[in-house]
């Protein structure tokens, strides 16, 4: 989505209205009526995330005037020119299934004797890029490049970029070309339904 995170939807039945109601345990967060009521009166019971919320309008408006299924394409086609740099630097992605791959981000697996969480601080410390971490049984065994939301072919190819040359400030084992490959996927995209970019 083209929105920053931390705002959720909720979905609530009758049903489990009613065992909210019938619950007798101490709550705030999870206490719909007091939400339901003030809705009622066009307010929030607490501070609404007002900023979050023009945000979504913004994001809903930018969704609509790409069109839908031009999002969804982008993504797979950034998804796709993410791990062609990734194969052609000889580095392991996480999935190992191609049909399980996600058009949202790519994880990839750093050579062994090596720490992702390393890496991914000389890439914030030399060009001001922050890369997802590993998470659980991979932390410090790999690191993320997000592909989802308001970027194009522009903003992928300058962090994957940044990613390249980030290998060889730390001096990780990996193949050149992999913008190159990057480029190659991208070649056949459609000009009109890319985002644009703003250019100072």
């Amino acid at each position: 989505m083209m929105l920053p995170p931390g705002l959720g939807f909720n979905a609530l039945s009758e049903k489990s209205l009613a065992a909210s109601k019938a619950n007798t345990s101490t709550r705030a967060y999870w206490d719909w009526h007091a939400m339901i009521a003030n809705n009622k009166e066009g307010s929030f019971p607490f501070t609404p995330a007002t900023n979050l919320l023009y945000g979504l309008k913004v994001a809903i408006a930018m969704m609509e005037e790409e069109g839908l299924e031009n999002v969804w394409a982008r993504h797979k086609r950034h998804g796709a020119a993410t791990r062609a740099a990734v194969k052609a630097w000889g580095l392991e992605l996480v999935c190992q299934d191609p049909h399980a791959y996600s058009p949202a981000l790519t994880a990839v697996m750093v050579p062994g004797g090596h720490d992702a969480d390393a890496f991914r601080k000389v890439v914030l410390d030399n060009f001001d890029m922050s890369l997802g971490a590993g998470l659980n049984k991979i932390k410090g065994k790999a690191f993320r490049i997000g592909h989802l939301g308001h970027m194009n072919d522009l903003t992928l190819m300058g962090a994957l970029a940044g990613i390249e040359m980030s290998l060889d400030i730390a001096k990780m084992p990996h193949r050149a070309g992999g913008v190159a490959a990057a480029m190659e996927v991208l070649k056949g995209r459609d000009v009109a339904a890319a985002p644009k970019v703003a250019v100072a």
